[in-house]
């Protein structure tokens, strides 16, 4: 029986769990990570994030393609290629996931490929198919993330009825596809599909899409995937599924009335949960929610003092990069710093077309708190830059503290929202006013210049559009 010892163990090599391990060993400690599939890099890189967005990335080209005839720009009709798509698609997450294997290996940190196990709470058991193994460790950092969460109602062992995991195969182009769902995830994968060619429904419970967003930075989606998407129903019901030959009839409750559809693939797309079953837990003193998630505080402690717990398995909102964040948070506080997870500015980033961004607080938040603020919007329809690619139907908004002109939230739609998030990132983290943006220099001609012309509005001295500034009763 195979055993040996070691400083930390950090159970899932995901974007939490190998962000831990290559931190604590930079930290001098001895670290072996465990992973139970084959490759490193968890959900984000493997079925999630990274293979979402090679395959919106050929959405774009299709759909640029598409629109450039007024350009003076024609193209024959594309010849789409599933094979080869899914080849390029794996071949780039094949690349990450052996990079970071290279970088475990440099930094001298141990993996572990199988299924790990607490034995107890310094004991991790764990399982391959060349038999077992035991991990005896001073601290463990639990990181092993979430999975597509599967409504029983729906689970039929049918693989026409899929999740994102199987959505990103990508083995045929359906010719009718429901989506369950109107959150990021359905959004997304929706926008994937209807551009290479499916009639897509997307069958949403609550009263609109993209609930947790600002929902003026939503409108610019909807008008856009509305052409593009069969139909978008909202306050529907999907009471069950069943199997119809080659198709899936579906029955969902409109209007108060039951409804049959058949459909040649589901899409279920209604969140996610935890995966912390069948992981010993019950052998340490790791506490869990009704929901599953592990409970830890702001330092990422659990119950148990020997063992921490980050990233989707953690609650709170379930972010590759809030992962990240909390990984390094785990870390110092294990090597004796003062660290904590309170206070951070967690972006979030939605990826249809145009993209959604925001940061810090919305309009609608300020509502519900009551918090007095100022909100100030700029329209990409007056930015040189956007015009010079025909994408205008984007918006930059700020939230300002009236009496402290404190930028309190930023949120931005448009082409390429996610990476101008940052900025706005950046102003919350170090308490900027919007006279610090408005006075910082933006290069022209880009989309950056949309930040400090909000700034510039809340002032009423933005150069591209005339605004003036709200006053206070």
């Amino acid at each position: 029986m195979k055993t040996h010892s070691t400083e930390i163990v950090v159970l899932g090599a995901g974007p939490g769990g190998y962000a831990a391990a290559f931190y604590a060993a930079e930290k001098g400690k001895t670290v072996t990570l465990v992973e139970q599939s084959d490759r490193l890099g968890g959900t984000c890189l493997t079925v999630g994030c990274i293979p979402s967005k090679t395959l919106l990335h050929a959405a774009k080209l299709l759909t640029e393609a598409a629109d450039s005839g007024f350009r003076g720009i024609t193209f024959g009709t594309p010849q789409i290629d599933l094979r080869k798509m899914r080849e390029w698609k794996e071949s780039i997450v094949d690349k990450l996931a052996a990079g970071v294997a290279g970088l475990a290996e440099k930094r001298k940190v141990k993996v572990l490929y199988g299924r790990g196990y607490f034995e107890d709470s310094k004991t991790l058991r764990v399982e391959s198919q060349e038999g077992q193994q035991f991990v005896t460790f001073e601290q463990a950092i639990i990181a092993v993330g979430s999975r597509p969460a599967m409504p029983d109602a729906f689970n039929l062992g049918n693989r026409r009825i899929m999740t994102s995991t199987e959505a990103l195969d990508l083995d045929e182009v359906p010719r009718d596809l429901l989506i369950v769902g109107g959150g990021y995830i359905g959004m997304e994968l929706g926008t994937v599909y209807a551009t290479l060619g499916s009639s897509v429904v997307v069958a949403e419970a609550l009263p609109s899409v993209l609930q947790g967003a600002d929902q003026d930075l939503v409108r610019p989606v909807l008008r856009r995937v509305e052409k593009l998407f069969k139909e978008i129903r909202t306050g529907i019901k999907v009471q069950k599924m069943a199997t119809a030959g080659k198709q899936i009839m579906v029955t969902m409750e409109v209007e108060g009335k039951s409804r049959e559809e058949l459909y040649d693939r589901v899409l279920v797309s209604v969140g996610r949960v935890p995966n912390t079953t069948d992981l010993g837990l019950e052998n340490t003193r790791v506490a869990r929610d009704e929901r599953g998630f592990i409970k830890a505080n702001e330092r990422q402690q659990t119950a148990d003092p020997n063992i921490y717990a980050i990233g989707d398995v953690a609650g709170g909102v379930l972010l590759a990069h809030k992962a990240t964040k909390e990984a390094r948070v785990a870390v110092e506080v294990i090597t004796g710093e003062n660290s904590t997870f309170e206070h951070i500015i967690i972006p979030a980033v939605i990826f249809t077309d145009p993209e959604i961004a925001w940061c810090g607080l919305t309009e609608q938040e300020a509502r519900e708190k009551n918090v007095a603020v100022e909100v100030v919007k700029f329209p990409w329809s007056a930015s040189g830059r956007a015009l010079s690619f025909d994408r205008t139907d984007g918006m930059t908004k700020l939230i300002v503290d009236p009496e402290t002109e404190r930028v309190l939230g930023v949120g931005i739609v448009g082409s390429g929202a996610g990476d101008l998030i940052s900025e706005g990132v950046l102003a919350l983290e170090m308490g900027a006013t919007a006279k610090d943006l408005a006075e910082s220099v933006h290069p022209h001609p880009t989309l950056s210049e949309t930040i400090a012309e909000a700034a510039e509005a809340f002032y009423g001295t933005a150069i591209h559009t005339v605004s003036r500034r709200r006053k206070q009763d």
